[in-house]
Parts: structure tokens; C-alpha cells; sequence
């Protein structure tokens, strides 16, 4: 099975800890990339989490840029929040002596508004914050939450990778189209390769009759330099390979572009060596469809 470089996925959760409700959203994306580059935005205290989420991620990505991100929230208790009174004027008075030692060093401190206030972790008595959970437990939550994530963002790769399955097996198609036609327009390009080479020699040798074994050799000796049947036997084996490497699925998108550069290279000399409208035509479409391809082989992981 084929799988693509991009993909995208989210998950969200939910867990009671020391009767304390903690919710959490997960984000995994990729984007195509030569090699494979893990970024991961974790919240404050969970760093720990990192080399097993990197070691889930690589077991079962092999190329793309990714990037997973965790935001953790802590659901309060409806009604008001509780406040530590005593924890309160502490702040109060600490405030009080900065804004003091500020003011007799000519600074003028901003005030801090009631939320700023009220964000400060220290004046929940009950610890209902991320920063009172034991860490180790919703890690553990976490990692085995993880999976849904993966097993959801293997599954739109997967979909990405079959579109490009029938994409690319249609291309492969084209290209051994190409090279039938190529192989049919051959005795055609000999014949008039040969009366071309004809007429070079009645030019040069004014009208007398030319040597017909020495023609016959000097034809044998063209016919060799410009024969077409290596590239077009070559072609055919790419698309066979091509074929071959769409049925073994897997990460195979390294070894699929390289191929399409030697299907280019074969479709350049095809080109180079035509001397033939309808051939040079043909060296032409198959290096667009290739080139076409290649676009889509550089989705593939």
C-alpha cells in the first residue's frame, strides 16, 4: 500500500486525574521533504514525552515533514473559582515591594489587571492545574491516546497514496504507449532515413552513379548510430520496474524517482537520435508525461 508524504490529523481527549478533569487536543500534519524532519510542540513539564512520540512517529514514517503539537487544558469546576486567600495577599505584597524598589530607581512599573492576577498558578487552594497532575500518569494517557492519532493520519496518507497509485499506473501506461507507437514508426523512420542519406550522396558526387556496396556499407554504419531499439527496449523495462515497484507498496517514492530520471534520460536520447517528425513527437509527449510523473512520485513517501 502506497502511502503519501502529506497528511493531516487531530484528536482530542479527556481524563479525570486526582478529580481533576484534563483535556487535550492533538494535531499531527506532514508535508513533503527529502528525508524525514520530526517537529513537536509539547506543553511545559511533558519533555519527557518527546523521545517516545518521536520513536512512535518514525516507526511508522519514513520520509515527510512533520509536525505534532499537544495542548493540554484543565477544566475548573463551575461556579466561582476557588482563591487562596493567604496565597493572595503574598502576591499583593511582593507586587507592592517591586513596584517600591522600581519607583526608587525612577521605573515605572505597569500595574498588572485582575487577569494577570488571576492567572498567578499559586492562588488555586485545590490544585486544579495542569502544573498540580501527576505528569507521569497522563503520560502514559497520552501515549496510548497517540495511537487513534496515527492509526487516523495513516489512514488519510493511505487515501492520498491510493489516488496516486492510479495516477501514476496511468501514466506508466502512457509512457509503454508511447513506446509501441515508437516501435511502429521505425521501419518508416529507416525508409526515410535511407532515401535522405540518398539524396546527401547524389549531391556530392554530381550525378555519378555512387558505389552501391560502399552506399550499402555507409547505410549499415548510419542505420547503427542512429538505431533506436536499446532506449525503447530500455523504456520498456522502466515501465516494468515502475510497475513492478506500484505492486510492492511501501515507502518506495526514493527508488520511484530515480527511475523517473532514467525514463527521462532514455526519452532525451530518444529525441537527440529521432530524425524523424513523428518520433521526435513522440520523445517529446513521453518527456511531458514523465515530467509529469516525476511531480507526482515527489508526494510518494
Amino acid at each position: 500500500m502506497l502511502h503519501s508524504m502529506t497528511g493531516y490529523a487531530s484528536r482530542q481527549g479527556a481524563a479525570d486525574l486526582a478529580g481533576q478533569r484534563m483535556t487535550w487536543d492533538w494535531e499531527l500534519r506532514a508535508v513533503n521533504g527529502r528525508g524525514l524532519d520530526l517537529r513537536l510542540r509539547l506543553p511545559d513539564g511533558f519533555g519527557f514525552l518527546e523521545k517516545p512520540l518521536r520513536d512512535k512517529l518514525s516507526a511508522q514514517i519514513s520520509r515527510g515533514n512533520v509536525a505534532l503539537s499537544l495542548r493540554l487544558r484543565a477544566v475548573r469546576p463551575e461556579g466561582r473559582a476557588p482563591i487562596d486567600e493567604a496565597a493572595l495577599q503574598d502576591l499583593f505584597q511582593t507586587l507592592a515591594q517591586m513596584h517600591a524598589q522600581a519607583a526608587a530607581k525612577g521605573l515605572d512599573l505597569r500595574a498588572p489587571t485582575t487577569l494577570d492576577v488571576l492567572s498567578w498558578r499559586g492562588l488555586n487552594p485545590d490544585g486544579h492545574d495542569a502544573a498540580t497532575i501527576d505528569t507521569a500518569e497522563l503520560g502514559k494517557l497520552l501515549l496510548a491516546d497517540m495511537e487513534g492519532l496515527l492509526a487516523a493520519f495513516n489512514a488519510a496518507r493511505q487515501g492520498e497514496g491510493q489516488a496516486l497509485h492510479a495516477i501514476l499506473s496511468g501514466q506508466i501506461d502512457q509512457i509503454a504507449a508511447l513506446v509501441l507507437d515508437a516501435r511502429a514508426r521505425v521501419p518508416e523512420r529507416a525508409a526515410a532515413l535511407r532515401t535522405l542519406f540518398q539524396g546527401v550522396i547524389a549531391q556530392f558526387t554530381d550525378g555519378t552513379q555512387a558505389d552501391p556496396a560502399r552506399l550499402e556499407q555507409e547505410l549499415a554504419l548510419q542505420a547503427v548510430k542512429s538505431d533506436l531499439s536499446e532506449e525503447l527496449d530500455r523504456l520498456d523495462a522502466h515501465c516494468a520496474a515502475a510497475r513492478a515497484l506500484l505492486s510492492e507498496g511501501g515507502a518506495i517514492g526514493r527508488r520511484l524517482d530515480f527511475l523517473t530520471q532514467e525514463f527521462n534520460r532514455e526519452a532525451n536520447t530518444l529525441c537527440s537520435k529521432a530524425q524523424h517528425i513523428e518520433l521526435t513527437r513522440i520523445g517529446l509527449e513521453m518527456k511531458s508525461v514523465i515530467d509529469q510523473m516525476r511531480e507526482q512520485v515527489q508526494n510518494l513517501e
